[in-house]
């Protein structure tokens, strides 16, 4: 019998994202599988029956779970959707796998094999599968956009009839890929660009955008291609270095983040009380605790002189491209194990194994495990 693969409404009335798109729909129908779909999970991202494809439609959630072997899924469900699983359901998505003990143990109970998208090894084969650089990229953009949009200041050098306008400097804190997009979207902007990582091997990604590489003369490359924390001495050497870049800029774009673990705190309310008056602060990092002091999650605060933003669910901002790319990176992930409709699981596969989360009423990841205590 075919694999079903099943689309719940999310629960989140902000989330407009969709985790299936129409040519997602057609490959996954010439591979043999069935897709069901609730009225209403697409509409945030404008697809309809019409536009979906060749997909069964239901009314509830319960009808969705009742038929599918995998479920797909935005973010993290609810508590009444895991216990409405069926025991052996694959669950894939991004589920926020340090986020909540108790999630986890209903998993666990219910015996779900959920695949938590953001545990994907950092591997090449596994690059067209990566949910958190696709939707990163989106972020990325969304941040270089905000940020212009409340500036007081053009972006780009403007010349008119009495004179010429400066551009604004703007500075990226991060450059994974959702400081990059920034970065290349502040540039395309017209701004002028630094940027700043722990990274030291990221200055040449940053320098091929255009952008001036700010060194702090501190290196904190840690595995799997992310930052380690640093030591109270780095930060230290680290924060005198980079406000004086921070002081100096109009606008300030941070984006680092530690898996499972709350953001770093970059930039002290020292910093932003030295920036010039009308300086804009965007936080990526705001919901996981902010890399910013005076960061609000999902509120725009004033921060001293600074006027400092904390955006949530960026990608949710723009929902057709960012629907497009975590559902092609979910039928990426989906793909391997598909053989004649079926679904089939090689736990010796890397890329299976490291983004499980649960499977079998156990735990699978080893680092969520150390994390939450598990």
């Amino acid at each position: 019998m075919a694999v079903v693969i099943g689309v719940p409404a999310s629960a989140d009335p902000g989330e407009r994202r969709s985790p299936i798109v129409p040519d997602v729909v057609k490959k996954l129908r010439a591979a043999g599988v069935e897709i069901v779909v609730e009225r209403g999970a697409t509409d945030g991202a404008f697809l309809d029956a019409d536009t979906l494809g060749e997909a069964s439609w239901v009314d509830s959630t319960e009808e969705v779970l009742a038929a599918a072997d995998v479920v797909w899924v935005i973010g993290p469900p609810t508590d009444a959707v895991i216990a409405a699983l069926r025991p052996g359901t694959v669950l894939m998505g991004m589920l926020a796998p340090y986020a909540s003990v108790e999630r986890i143990r209903s998993l666990q109970e219910r015996e779900i094999t959920a695949f938590a998208m953001e545990l994907l090894p950092r591997i090449s084969r596994a690059q067209s599968m990566d949910i958190l650089s696709s939707q990163g990229a989106a972020s990325g953009y969304q941040c270089a956009l905000i940020a212009a949009a409340r500036a007081p200041k053009f972006f780009p050098m403007l010349t008119y009839a009495a004179g010429t306008v400066r551009p604004s400097r703007v500075l990226v804190i991060g450059a994974g890929v959702a400081g990059l997009q920034a970065i290349a979207t502040a540039k395309r902007l017209g701004a002028i660009v630094e940027a700043y990582d722990v990274r030291p091997d990221t200055r040449e990604q940053v320098e091929s955008l255009g952008a001036k590489f700010v060194d702090t003369g501190v290196s904190a490359a840690g595995a799997g291609g992310y930052a380690r924390e640093l030591t109270d001495e780095e930060k230290a050497r680290q924060a005198d270095k980079l406000g004086k870049a921070v002081a100096a800029c109009d606008v300030l774009i941070t984006t680092a983040a530690v898996p499972g673990k709350k953001a770093p705190l970059i930039i002290t309310e020292a910093m932003v009380g030295g920036m010039k008056p009308g300086a804009v602060v965007v936080d990526m990092a705001a919901e996981t605790g902010g890399n910013v002091a005076g960061t609000v999650a999902g509120k725009e605060v004033r921060v001293g002189p600074a006027h400092v933003v904390g955006p949530v669910n960026l990608p949710s901002r723009m929902p057709v491209h960012s629907s497009e790319m975590f559902s092609k990176n979910l039928f990426n992930f989906l793909a391997p194990m598909l053989d004649a409709g079926l679904l089939v699981l090689d736990w010796e596969d890397e890329v299976i194994a490291g983004t499980a989360l649960t499977h079998a009423g156990e735990v699978m990841h080893a680092g969520v495990k150390n994390v939450l205590g598990l």
